[in-house]
């Protein structure tokens, strides 16, 4: 025998705080299972089998889409991504790292009972993990849904104790992991509030209490009526004029000979005429969005009439730049967007299909048609130098990159040009995605981007397409593009 074996040292027994708190975990579960809760017996099994594969939540998800609301899109968006997170860490780490068998289901009553009973092992509760990440995903997003849904997920963390398949304390680390899961999803991707501050300046703006002096243009082939009728109720003194697409820009202009504030109700390419009628009479702009696509309001910080709303009452304002294009007699201004190249057939190509199909099936449409077609890369010459170009983009301050295209602006007052170029080649579809996928403010053989004040383009040829937030126009020759900084007052809840 080894002298280095010291047989009067007892081997080593349970951890003591752990046996205790093993003991008390039995008694929480034993105490649930004693306890006839009113109502529960009938619910809560019935809340247990629902939540089974996340087949609740994915119904709360739709439910939430369903509203319309972006604030609620993004909030079940966030929510199912969360859930997606923590069901994937529950399976594959979470249940191998402690192989806790399930609870004896002696005490509990057999009314109480799941037909089937889990075969997986006890700790953590994927149920539960599900429950907290979809509910703090929501929450993180949007705080009025969030304290909505914390309710069913609470019940269904109860759920899988009251129904013997969890000791609590697989419930309250299981709902642990899932609200990590929800604060990682905003990690990766953060929610607006997360995001930083945007350095607009605010703007001095008439206060309009009841909407008196407010004037409102609605776009009645993009507008959202549910919109226009809670602008309506909410200030009263206001006028609103709907009328048709074609229809816009005269409305816009008689608004604006009486309208002490010119609103506007439409998607971006009504906004960009209203913004050019605001500038042109100095009169502050307020935007409800109401078409397919809202990227300025949503740049803004305006998503639903409530945020108009609260900014017109109290007279919160901000000034943004305003991109402008010159070729010839040809200008216009831009808010969001200017790009040459296969970008403008693309929405001249959506714009044929849209009122068939829809607008994202045509614009799907529209971005296979465009890049299979057999065609050439546009010839400019820059900086005095000709180039072949599949796109040039140009947007109105920095888009900051978030996933497969530009996504969003943090400051609508910057100076800048956000310019990206997708050199000529081969095979455009490949040389696009490429530089989607790079983002701002890079360079590479295939595409480059740069922030700058102006920008000019000669020998553009005639009939060339310009879009512009969504219309499009011919230019030829020179092509100037710069900015007006500043320039315009926007209504804007200041505490967004």
């Amino acid at each position: 025998m080894s002298p280095d074996v010291d047989l009067t040292t007892p081997p080593p027994g349970p951890h003591p705080l752990r046996e205790r708190l093993l003991a008390a975990d039995c008694r929480l579960f034993e105490a649930v299972a004693a306890r006839r809760w009113p109502g529960g017996d009938p619910l809560l099994p019935l809340l247990s089998r629902a939540a089974n594969h996340g087949v609740l939540w994915f119904a709360a998800a739709a439910s939430l889409a369903a509203t319309k609301s972006p604030r609620a899109r993004r909030a079940a968006v966030r929510g199912v991504a969360s859930l997606a997170l923590a069901s994937a860490t529950i399976n594959t780490l979470g249940k191998r790292s402690v192989r806790r068998p399930r609870p004896v289901l002696d005490p509990v009553p057999a009314v109480r009972r799941l037909k089937r009973q889990p075969i997986t092992t006890s700790f953590p509760s994927g149920h539960s993990a599900s429950a907290a990440a979809f509910a703090a995903g929501v929450a993180l997003e949007s705080r009025g849904w969030g304290a909505a849904v914390a309710p069913l997920a609470a019940a269904v963390a109860v759920s899988r104790v009251y129904t013997g398949v969890h000791f609590p304390s697989d419930v309250l680390a299981g709902a642990a992991l899932g609200a990590g899961a929800a604060f990682a999803v905003r990690g990766l991707v953060p929610t607006r509030d997360a995001l930083p501050t945007p350095g607009r300046p605010q703007q001095d703006a008439p206060a309009l209490p009841d909407g008196t002096g407010l004037v409102v243009v609605v776009n009645k082939g993009a507008a959202t009526s549910d919109r226009v009728r809670d602008l309506q109720d909410a200030l009263p003194g206001a006028e609103t004029v709907e009328c048709e697409p074609s229809e816009v820009p005269a409305e816009l202009q008689r608004a604006a000979a009486r309208a002490r504030v010119l609103g506007v109700c439409g998607g971006d390419g009504t906004v960009n005429a209203a913004a050019g009628v605001a500038l042109r009479n100095d009169l502050p702009l307020a935007v409800l969005p109401g078409g397919t696509l809202n990227h300025f309001a949503l740049d803004l910080g305006v998503e639903d009439a409530q945020d108009t709303v609260g900014a017109l009452q109290r007279g919160e304002a901000v000034r943004v730049d305003v991109g402008r294009f010159s070729s010839g007699a040809t200008h216009g201004c831009f808010l969001n967007t200017c790009s040459l190249g296969v970008y403008p057939e693309l929405v001249r190509e959506r714009e044929r299909w849209s009122h068939r199909i829809g607008g994202w099936p045509a614009g799907v449409l529209a971005a296979l048609r465009v890049l299979r077609a057999d065609r050439h890369p546009l010839s400019v010459e820059l900086g005095g130098t000709t180039r072949p170009l599949w796109l040039l983009f140009a947007g109105n301050g920095t888009y900051h990159h978030m996933g497969l295209a530009p996504g969003r602006r943090y400051d609508l007052a910057d100076g800048r040009l956000d310019v990206r170029v997708v050199h000529g080649g081969r095979r455009p579809a490949v040389r696009l995605l490429a530089a989607a996928v790079a983002g701002p403010l890079t360079r590479s053989p295939a595409h480059a981007a740069v922030a700058v004040r102006r920008l000019r383009l000669d020998c553009v040829a005639p009939g060339t397409p310009l879009a512009y937030d969504g219309e499009v126009t011919d230019v030829q020759g020179e092509v100037t593009l710069d900015k007006l900084p500043q320039a315009l007052t926007v209504y804007r809840p200041l505490s967004t």
